[in-house]
């Protein structure tokens, strides 16, 4: 690699001081090591609220018009972003096409490492062309580092086919551009283990992209109060926290809340409606879809 290519100077690529006798330290010394420097992930979400927050409003909007939400990147940015995804169908009952996580190497990079894949800007391309990426559609690219050729692909690609982006990265704009409609700095410093950017970079990453996805749930109205109302019920667990919300919103006792959720055919918010307004599952249903499935907004207004 010629100095021209060189990506010591990079935030994500520095030494830290605080860590240089990492190797000499006790293992509860490690222990608060990580704890100090983990401080700064919440730091690095404060200074990039501005961003989170109109990424957000555009994901939402983008949900209302018949949108979609890709997640691009490799490596650690790629997992996190496709376990972001996977998550939010059980969460919010969404078809799996709307999140959607693309990974450099596709599902086996997922256990295992391909890292030389991300090497290849025309794969990210491809993978957006693959998915028929439209004006319609949000896509987010994610590189710790911020010159990981794959998204760059990526972005390019979906920006040429007027997509919205965002670029999200934890270095400054200074040290690598980045080409998108909107861009995320997660600034959070040099890593304990040099280079070892699944540490404090990937948690900050995390943390974003959950603030990302369940604000843009919240205005898409997948949530009443802080009760996720869209619950997908298919286990026991998830079976039971869906009576909770119908048992602690309605005040019925748990007979009751199962009845009217057998009733609604284990739709959560369909159940509340029902009960609020004395419609059957038919009619309830009707009302949700004027209101484009948003209670609140049907509940303000009623």
């Amino acid at each position: 690699m010629d100095d021209s290519q060189s990506r010591g100077h990079l935030l994500t690529e520095q030494i830290n001081p605080q860590s240089q006798n990492l190797d000499s330290l006790s293992t509860l010394e490690i222990v608060d090591l990580f704890n100090l420097e983990d401080q700064q992930t919440l730091k690095a979400i404060a200074l990039a609220r501005v961003p989170l927050a109109k990424t957000i409003d555009v994901v939402a909007t983008a949900f209302g018009q018949g949108g979609r939400l890709f997640y691009v990147g490799a490596g650690t940015s790629g997992r996190l972003g496709v376990l972001d995804a996977a998550e939010c169908p059980p969460t919010f009952c969404t078809p799996p096409e709307l999140v959607q996580g693309i990974l450099a190497g596709g599902a086996a990079a997922l256990l295992k490492s391909s890292e030389a894949l991300e090497d290849r800007p025309e794969d990210g391309a491809e993978a957006i062309s693959d998915r028929q990426v439209s004006s319609a559609d949000v896509v987010v690219g994610i590189t710790a580092g911020g010159t990981t050729p794959f998204v760059h692909g990526a972005l390019r690609e979906a920006k040429l086919r007027g997509a919205t982006t965002v670029a999200m990265s934890c270095v400054s704009a200074e040290q690598v551009p980045l080409d998108a409609d909107l861009d995320i700095r997660l600034l959070v410093g040099a890593e304990i283990l040099a280079g070892s950017t699944r540490l404090k970079a990937g948690t900050v990453t995390k943390m974003a992209l959950n603030i990302i996805s369940t604000g843009a749930m919240v205005r898409y109205g997948k949530v009443y109060g802080n009760r996720m109302i869209d619950v997908a019920v298919t286990n026991n667990k998830l079976r039971d926290r869906a009576l909770r919300i119908i048992s602690d919103l309605t005040k019925l006792d748990r007979q009751a809340a199962e009845e009217l959720l057998a009733q609604s055919q284990n739709k959560v918010k369909l159940a509340l409606l029902m009960h609020w307004t004395g419609l059957d599952a038919t009619a309830a249903e009707a009302l949700l879809h004027e209101h484009q499935g948003n209670l609140r907004s049907l509940i303000d207004q009623h």
